[in-house]
């Protein structure tokens, strides 16, 4: 069996089928094979007639004894059939299936799964799943629930897969190493797949996901690994002196003591850049934590090395508090900090580091020798945009890069760093720099939102702090009717709630003129509070906000609501952060309670991968390279098992030419900047 012909080749697809398909990931025979379960319904026991009840799923074996078409007073036609088994008799109803006529017969016998209902006063079994007892597909077992697009039902893939299997006439080859499957006592590759999809019981479906779970995150771990490997053996950098008596007088010039996190962070990026192989390090730690001023220590001993530093950002608004903060830092030192962004239309040569957008990368940023990238919120950067920066370097040699330094205030599980983020050195900042009070978090009832919004005017006017409240949405939405949009809140909030207080709205859709604009006045205090949707997750830094108001706070992951959160509290005074949601009960409502207790990111992280999945995390949209099959980012053993399994294949992975050949194929999406 050829696993990489296209679906639409199989029998019984055709290319309206294989154009529905597409909707699902499946293009080839080996899609649609690994297009796995995610439940089973068990209508594996036979139930007699007679003793079946009302609300009950079940399966019954019996003769059909007649079946006919009836018509309603409305003209729609129903489809009645009476069954019978050694226990009684039963009617069975479907609607507007007059096929079924002429596919059931009289006389011989089904399994039917499906439903229990009253019709009338009799106990009918409605629109249930048939099939003939000579097969085995659909019920009297574990029978296999897929996710379904429009057109393609469950039913319709267990056909076509069933029909698959059985054309395996020989045994399909495992490209995973025959060591590796004895090792970790994996089920036979071939058993397997029959097994996930028509399991004889659940211990032998729970088996072969075993198997197949180990494969994805072995394969993952193996391409991440490979990854590293070409990165520390093909690239050369400029190997920077580290002068440890600049590096103190750095340290000890700066109006604040570092923390213990960022010493163990400057000392490892430090190490790095005094190899000559290129660093390829990420920096993480919660908004304000301080990796900013690391990133100034790391520019600052580029430019002792005569080479040039990059810092990219995905908004203007967090590129100008870049270059606010690190032209004071580096600029009485005698560096020439610049700001280059799609707004400024300048061209520039003459700099010592350029803070920029996506506007890096485009011609007018023109560097002579750039030894240091540095990547802010790296994950909402595709691959080709870092790989451009890296390439506009100007290095003297073609296999030189520039140090890769890639900064981020999402947290990352201990599960994910293990795995996408493998091939990446890791640096945490886990502490807060002194004086940053934690901040008060409350989850707010609707019955309570018009006492906040009180409490909320009487710290602006007795205090003069001011407030962000960030809506979900842009606009209203015919789909999402109760979720609060910035620009109708903007105008309720005016005019009903606020008219004596100054407010101002900021949103993705508005000019980076107009942005700028509405920052530059919250930031001066002529605006009391700022209405906007999440584009303030990143990059705004005004001390004297203490309210962080949420609305549909349920509608974000927890890390999200935690970056959010770090907005307030940049400044000495207490800091809270309102969470309001229509939720009053639910787990949803208990997820955003963890908000009250829980103040660490990477605690935050961990649950919602729990709870929620990674894409809660990242945002699934843009990175589908989080989405998997069948095995957990949440599952730490399979990992760490895979982890060391891929360690002792990967010297030697030239030996396995059907893993070399499916790791080609396979290739996931890069996480690394290169």
């Amino acid at each position: 069996m050829n696993l990489q012909a296209k679906v639409a080749d199989l029998f019984m697809v055709g290319p309206i089928y294989a154009k529905r398909l597409e909707k699902l990931n499946i293009k080839t025979v080996e899609d649609l094979l690994y297009h796995f379960p995610f439940r089973y319904e068990d209508y594996s026991l036979i139930s007699p007639v007679n003793k079946v009840q009302p609300g009950e799923t079940v399966t019954i074996k019996g003769t059909i004894v007649e079946i006919k078409n009836q018509y309603t007073r409305h003209g729609r036609k129903i489809q009645k059939a009476q069954v019978s088994d050694n226990s009684g008799q039963m009617e069975i109803i479907w609607f507007n299936q007059p096929f079924l006529i002429k596919i059931l017969k009289v006389g011989e016998n089904y399994r039917f799964s499906g439903k229990i209902d009253w019709f009338g006063r009799k106990k009918i079994m409605l629109s249930p799943d048939y099939e003939s007892t000579a097969s085995e597909i659909h019920t009297g077992r574990l029978v296999p629930v897929y996710h379904e697009t429009y057109g393609i039902s469950s039913k319709w893939l267990r056909s076509r897969i069933s029909w698959l299997i059985k054309q395996m006439k020989s045994p399909l080859t495992d490209f995973l190493p025959e060591t590796i499957g004895k090792k970790q006592r994996l089920e036979d590759f071939n058993q397997a797949l029959r097994s996930i999809h028509f399991p004889k019981d659940m211990p032998a479906a729970e088996k072969a996901r075993e198997r197949f779970a180990f494969e994805e995150l072995f394969l993952l771990q193996l391409e991440v690994g490979q990854r590293k490997q070409a990165w520390q053996k093909e690239k050369l950098a400029f190997q920077f002196f580290v002068d440890q008596e600049k590096v103190l007088e750095f340290m000890r010039n700066l109006p604040f003591e570092l923390t213990r996190a960022q010493k163990r962070a400057s000392r490892e990026i430090l190490n790095d850049l005094g190899q000559n192989k290129p660093m390829n390090r990420l920096l993480q730690g919660d908004v304000g934590s301080g990796k900013t001023v690391i990133a100034a220590l790391a520019i600052y001993l580029a430019w002792l090395n005569n080479t040039q530093s990059a810092l990219m950002a995905p908004t203007e608004i967090l590129a100008h508090q870049h270059y606010q903060t690190l032209k004071q830092l580096l600029a009485s030192l005698g560096l020439k900090v610049f700001l280059l962004t799609g707004s400024s239309g300048i061209k520039t040569e003459n700099f010592d580091v350029l803070i920029g957008t996506h506007a890096l990368i485009h011609k007018r940023a023109q560097f002579k020798k750039l030894g240091l990238a540095i990547i802010d919120e790296q994950q909402r950067f595709g691959v080709e945009q870092r790989a451009k920066l890296i390439q506009k370097a100007n290095l003297p040699q073609k296999r030189m890069s520039p140090h890769i330094l890639t900064m981020t205030a999402t947290p990352i599980p201990r599960t994910i760093a293990l795995t996408l983020y493998g091939d990446l050195s890791l640096s945490v900042l886990d502490e807060m720099p002194p004086g940053r009070q934690k901040i008060k978090t409350w989850v707010v009832p609707p019955q309570k939102r018009n006492s906040a919004y009180s409490w909320i005017r009487e710290r602006i006017k007795d205090s003069d702090e001011q407030a962000f409240i960030i809506c979900p949405l842009i606009e209203e939405s015919e789909t999402l009717q109760s979720v609060k949009a910035a620009k109708v809140e903007f105008e309720n909030l005016s005019k009903k709630v606020f008219p004596d207080l100054k407010l101002g709205l900021l949103h993705g859709r508005m000019k980076s003129q107009e942005k700028n604009e509405v920052m530059k006045q919250f930031k001066e205090g002529l605006l009391d509070i700022l209405i906007a949707t999440p584009v303030v997750e990143v990059g705004i830094d005004i001390p004297q906000a203490t309210i962080m108001l949420i609305e549909g706070a349920e509608r974000f992951g927890l890390s999200q609501l935690h970056q959010l959160r770090g907005r307030v509290g940049r400044g000495s005074k207490e800091s809270f952060c309102l969470l309001f949601t229509p939720s009053t009960s639910g787990k949803s409502f208990e997820r955003i309670k963890a908000l009250e207790k829980i103040n660490i990111g990477s605690q935050l992280a961990e649950l919602d991968l729990k709870l929620r999945g990674p894409g809660e995390i990242y945002g699934t949209a843009q990175h589908g390279f989080l989405d998997l099959k069948i095995a957990s980012f949440a599952d730490l053993e399979l990992i760490e098992k895979t982890k060391r399994a891929a360690g002792e294949i990967l010297p030697k992975v030239g030996q396995y030419p059907l893993l070399q050949a499916k790791l080609k194929k396979d290739k996931i999406k890069n996480i690394e900047p290169n």
